[in-house]
């Protein structure tokens, strides 16, 4: 083969990391919707109300671990290595305690959760609390990957996570019919959080005397902290509370019928999650050079909107395929309601979208408002829950307010900072 004809071959365009990412993390988001529809067959809609419990408690508590992967994503990009290392051993001592604490609570109130979530086991309780410090330190190893751009290896931890989960729930629960399906699933998830933890930065857990030499600001970091673990709070208590107050307010039928519904109507949600991944290192970067970081936004505001879409469309269109091929034929009674579900989360996704935006600039005021809006969707359930339709339609008013809202502050923030240029 001569150079010429070497020369006229078409050049093999190269896949960025970013790519990869986003394939691993719908690879990822597709088996985790697989775990839960095979256990929602396999279950039925009572049993399956259980798992749903443990798997909305994983989600409500992450809202402390995806503050240790916010806090850690950021101050990866903003400190210098040694600073990183003091950061690290500090907050991987919080999150040790932290998870420590929690753990023990939840291990004490077991019996209570049985009782006023109506599950079959307490025992599922304290294989849940236990897996909570490995949860956290996952979190924050997984901040350092995220800040430092390693989408490889980012990736690589949630792949781990769910394949485990996914494999070991199935084997127990196939092989061993006898065990509790809470317990299996509690141990699942223990088994699971282990395996997230690889691969793992050693220097999270490394004692080392740079404590004592620290020569950067602990408090704006502490600031920051708990203002991301308010805003993570309200927003993983908007996007999971409907399922407990269903939970509680209707027969297990009625809960397990629901929490199909969720998880199908969810999708837009979880997927939506990969381009925050994306968007938070990116906007602290260019706003730490000072470059413009609206571009960046609207690029992924209008992915979001376009997936939403389609995703509302097609369930709106073909609910009881959807629901049939997903769930089966004991399910279709929630089928007229999916696509008002997926149109309220796909509100709730773009307005988050906004709201860590804001978070990432360091504008805490609509981060808190936003969250003030968005909780008014539990008022609301709680005085409106004659139906699970009632419900459902609540929850859209509820985020259609909060993207209103979310909207008219960045044009005010736009508009201001253009007349201060």
């Amino acid at each position: 083969m001569n150079k010429s004809t070497i020369m006229s071959l078409p050049r093999v365009r190269s896949i960025s990391k970013e790519q990869i990412f986003m394939f691993s993390a719908i690879l990822v988001n597709a088996g985790n919707y697989l775990y839960n529809l095979i256990l929602g067959r396999l279950l039925g809609p009572e049993v399956f109300a259980d798992a749903a419990v443990l798997i909305t408690m994983l989600l409500i508590l992450s809202f402390i671990g995806m503050t240790f992967q916010i806090v850690s994503a950021k101050y990866t990009v903003l400190l210098e290595e040694d600073q990183l290392e003091t950061f690290l051993y500090i907050f991987s001592k919080i999150a040790l305690i932290s998870g420590a604490i929690l753990g023990v609570t939840i291990a004490l109130m077991s019996e209570v959760l049985q009782n006023t979530l109506h599950t079959h086991s307490e025992f599922m309780f304290i294989i849940f609390g236990a897996g909570l410090p490995l949860y956290f330190i996952a979190c924050l190893n997984r901040g350092v990957f995220q800040g430092k751009g390693e989408l490889k290896k980012l990736a690589f931890t949630y792949q781990a996570e769910m394949i485990s989960r996914l494999v070991f729930t199935l084997i127990v629960l196939l092989n061993f019919t006898n065990f509790s399906s809470g317990i299996v699933v509690a141990a699942g998830i223990f088994v699971s959080l282990i395996l997230a933890l690889f691969p793992f930065q050693k220097k999270v857990l490394i004692n080392t005397s740079v404590f004592q030499n620290r020569n950067f600001a602990i408090k704006p970091i502490f600031t920051f902290f708990l203002l991301t673990a308010f805003y993570e709070l309200t927003q993983i208590i908007i996007n999971n509370s409907d399922i407990l107050l269903v939970k509680h307010y209707f027969n297990q039928k009625d809960a397990g019928l629901y929490a199909s519904l969720a998880l199908i109507g969810r999708v837009v949600y979880f997927v939506a999650w990969m381009f925050v991944m994306m968007l938070l290192p990116a906007v602290i970067k260019l706003s730490k050079e000072g470059q413009n970081t609206r571009p960046v936004l609207l690029k992924y505001v209008g992915y979001i909107s376009v997936l939403s879409a389609c995703i509302v469309s097609g369930t709106l269109l073909f609910p009881n395929l959807a629901v049939n091929i997903l769930f089966g034929s004991k399910f279709l009674s929630i089928a007229p309601l999916l696509w008002l579900y997926a149109l309220a989360t796909s509100i709730f996704a773009i307005a988050n979208i906004f709201s860590y935006y804001f978070l990432s600039l360091g504008q805490y005021i609509p981060v808190v408002i936003s969250a003030a809006l968005g909780l008014s969707q539990i008022v609301l359930i709680v005085l409106f829950h004659n139906s699970l339709k009632e419900v459902v339609v609540v929850q859209v008013i509820a985020m259609a307010i909060l993207l209103i809202f979310q909207i008219v502050f960045f044009f005010y923030h736009t508009n201001k900072i253009n007349r201060r240029n």
